[in-house]
């Protein structure tokens, strides 16, 4: 499943899955948490505990450019603090994303790029669990089992030119 999104992305593109989405006004936090741009070696170390809560992870996840326009996934209520959830205690954090239109073939790629954002600023203690919102995409269960399994999500990533369009998101620019 991940190569039919690596062939798609790897294709240039004509005309867009989601033409005129609909871009909303970007929140301002009040709190304003310092973020962690990447792991120290205190915070690899599985030993080291240091508090995480939904508004951090959200803070590092909402700037994730979209695959196909130039707004962030916060700007297309993609994500939103309040489907991020975060159990220090069991080091679980669970993140659902809403792609914009529910035949969306970028979900793959949107929650692709949301795993190594996190996967690059957390300590390794935490399992993240990323799905797409319930009912929100015609393949649902698919694309779940995609981003949530270990093994596609390697070899995924091992894929420079997929690992390309993940880092374009990753750094504000469209991916495709």
């Amino acid at each position: 499943a991940f190569r039919d999104q690596r062939q798609r992305t790897m294709e240039p593109r004509t005309e867009l899955i989601n033409p005129a989405p609909v871009v909303h006004r970007r929140k301002t936090l009040a709190r304003g948490a310092a973020l962690r741009t990447s792991r120290t070696h205190a915070e690899a170390d599985e030993e080291a505990r240091d508090g995480f809560d939904a508004e951090e992870i959200f803070e590092h996840i909402k700037d994730i450019n979209d695959p196909e326009h130039p707004y962030s996934l916060e700007q297309l209520d993609v994500v939103s603090q309040a489907h991020v959830t975060v159990d220090d205690n069991t080091d679980r954090i669970k993140v659902a994303f809403t792609p914009t239109v529910p035949h969306c073939s970028m979900a793959t790629l949107i929650g692709l790029s949301i795993r190594v954002k996190l996967l690059r600023v957390l300590p390794r203690r935490f399992k993240v669990d990323i799905t797409v919102s319930p009912g929100s995409h015609s393949s649902e269960v698919a694309v779940n089992k995609q981003l949530n399994d270990k093994e596609r999500v390697a070899a995924a990533l091992e894929n420079p030119n997929l690992l390309e369009k993940v880092d374009l998101c990753l750094n504000g620019q469209t991916a495709m």
